[in-house]
């Protein structure tokens, strides 16, 4: 149950897309004045090294933001440059040596009234979030809970200010977790139905995960919300065999209703610089 950790994975294609949409989300949900609460259901450690044993034995930052680094920085588009710009605010100008996961990316944008809840029950990873997030010196606005976000996140929703982000982005390594992604939304919509949920998931062989987006959809027309799709894939099937992600998807329900055309050329520009063969693509949709 514990064997995935992230810091293998930390800085490759798939961050990339989840982060750059994380960013846009809280930045466009924090433009109103009352408070945010940004619910991280599988924080992972909150901060990784990207030189360090877990990531060197990957080297799956090379093929993301590593690359995406060496890119030129005025043609890059505007989501893509804050994307850069916010793993480069957690370094010293000594190239790219950390990479910031979720809360402390979410962090980082709220403003003072504003809270995250950071949930990670894998106990190595739990004791390196505690720390790392110690160190932000962010007080009560965070929160770290040692539980499953799964269910952790009931008792927060709906918070007092009635806005929220519910950010999921498991491991997927039980197959269970597809169906427990469906059932927390599902609830979640019930208790806070204008709410901002986003789920991650990876796009692999395996009828879970081609079923997953599906679901979410029929869940957000079902109950009369909008929604918004999408996808970045790297390489083929074939290629991923022997060894990394092929491709990913974003799913979010009441997003905000400006992300789809900023995403529009950001994910062609992510395609473009990521691709690893001819396979390299992206899908964006939205309805509602």
């Amino acid at each position: 149950m514990f064997s995935y950790r992230h810091a293998f994975h930390a800085g490759n294609h798939a961050d990339v897309l989840k982060h750059t949409v994380l960013i846009a989300t809280v930045q466009y949900l924090t433009q109103k004045d009352a408070a945010l609460v940004v619910l991280d259901t599988h924080a992972g450690a909150g901060l990784y090294r990207l030189d360090g044993d877990y990531a060197n034995k990957s080297g799956e930052s090379a093929d993301g933001v590593l690359r995406l680094a060496q890119a030129d920085t005025a043609a890059l588009d505007p989501m893509l440059q804050a994307y850069l710009e916010m793993v480069r605010s957690f370094n010293q100008g000594q190239g790219l040596r950390n990479y910031p996961g979720s809360p402390f990316i979410a962090q980082s944008l709220l403003r003072g009234h504003d809270k995250l809840k950071a949930f990670e029950l894998h106990p190595t990873d739990m004791r390196s979030l505690a720390g790392n997030i110690a160190q932000l010196e962010a007080g009560r606005q965070v929160a770290v809970l040692h539980e499953d976000g799964f269910d952790g996140v009931k008792k927060f929703l709906p918070p007092p200010s009635r806005r929220a982000l519910l950010l999921c982005d498991p491991s997927y390594e039980l197959k269970s977790d597809y169906g427990r992604v469906l059932d927390m939304v599902t609830d979640s919509l019930k208790r806070f139905p204008t709410g901002t949920y986003a789920v991650w998931y990876p796009i692999i062989p395996r009828p879970e995960a081609h079923d997953l987006p599906k679901r979410l959809k029929t869940m957000a027309t079902k109950a009369g919300k909008s929604w918004l799709h999408a996808t970045l894939t790297v390489k083929s099937n074939k290629t991923s065999e022997r060894g990394g992600l092929p491709a990913s998807g974003m799913f979010l329900i009441n997003p905000p209703f400006t992300l789809k055309a900023q995403l529009k050329p950001a994910l062609a520009q992510m395609a473009k610089l990521l691709g690893q063969d001819s396979n390299a693509a992206h899908t964006l949709e939205s309805g509602g």
